[in-house]
Formats: C-alpha cells, structure tokens, sequence
C-alpha cells in the first residue's frame, strides 16, 4: 500500500490531539483484532468507549459498552470513531456519528473496510477520515 502523504499529517495530528475514541465493533474477546487495538489505545492513554449492541450493558476493557452511538452521553466527549464493521455498515456509522456525537473529528476505518460515499459525507462536514488503516500500526510511528 503506497503512503500517503496527507494521511500521514492527519495520523500525526489525530494522535496527538485525540483523547476520546469510540470503538464500533469492539469485542470482549481478547483474541480478536479489534480488542487488541483497542486496549493498545487504552494503554497510551486514549480513553476508549465500547460500541457494540451484543454486548450493551456490560463492561469491555473496563467501559461501559453501549448499543450504538446514539447512546453515548455528548460529554463523553468522544472525537475519534474507530470502525471494526464490514464495508457495508460504515455508511449508516457514519451517519449516526454525524448526527449524535457533538465534538467528532475523525472518522477510522480498520484494515478492509471502506465506504468511499461516507468518507466524503464526513469530509463535507470537516471531519478527518482515514481509511483501511489500524492506529495500532499507525499511531507508534507518530507517538
């Protein structure tokens, strides 16, 4: 994959200026992708926020899980969605992101998912996106 060069700025930007980033997908199984990233971003210091309807209610990596992001009080503060959905669900995501949460700046799609109409949907509205990418990957070369 070549590197973009305009990404990376935003990569280097969203991880020093990001504090609050909801996960769509997170799972509480320790041996799936979108746990392990997620728990990298609590370990440097990125306060993360569960999004997954199975598991609503209860508790991963110590956060309330919610349904969907809708759920999420607006001072939570989240800034970042991180997306661990098939291509296919990131426009509705998207949607709901714009609409619910007050302070997003960044739209992230992991390794595979992209929905090139949603990326320019939240460009419009001067959100970031950054897709087909892992801040787990990312975010050490700029940290």
């Amino acid at each position: 994959m070549e590197l973009d060069l305009q990404d990376d700025e935003d990569i280097a930007r969203i991880a020093r200026e990001t504090r609050v980033i909801a996960v769509v997908g997170l799972s509480p199984n320790e041996d799936r992708p979108s746990w392990g990233v997620a728990r990298y971003l609590q370990a440097q210091g990125y306060r993360v926020i569960p999004v997954n309807p199975g598991h609503a209610g209860g508790e991963i990596l110590g956060e309330h899980v919610y349904a969907e992001l809708a759920q999420i009080p607006d001072d939570a503060g989240v800034q970042m969605v991180d997306i661990f959905r098939r291509s296919d669900a990131v426009g509705m995501i998207v949607d709901n992101a714009l609409a619910h949460l007050p302070e997003l700046r960044v739209i992230w799609t992991q390794l595979g998912v992209r929905d090139d109409a949603a990326a320019a949907k939240a460009r419009a509205r001067g959100v970031t996106v950054i897709q087909d990418r892992c801040p787990k990957i990312e975010f050490p070369r700029h940290l």
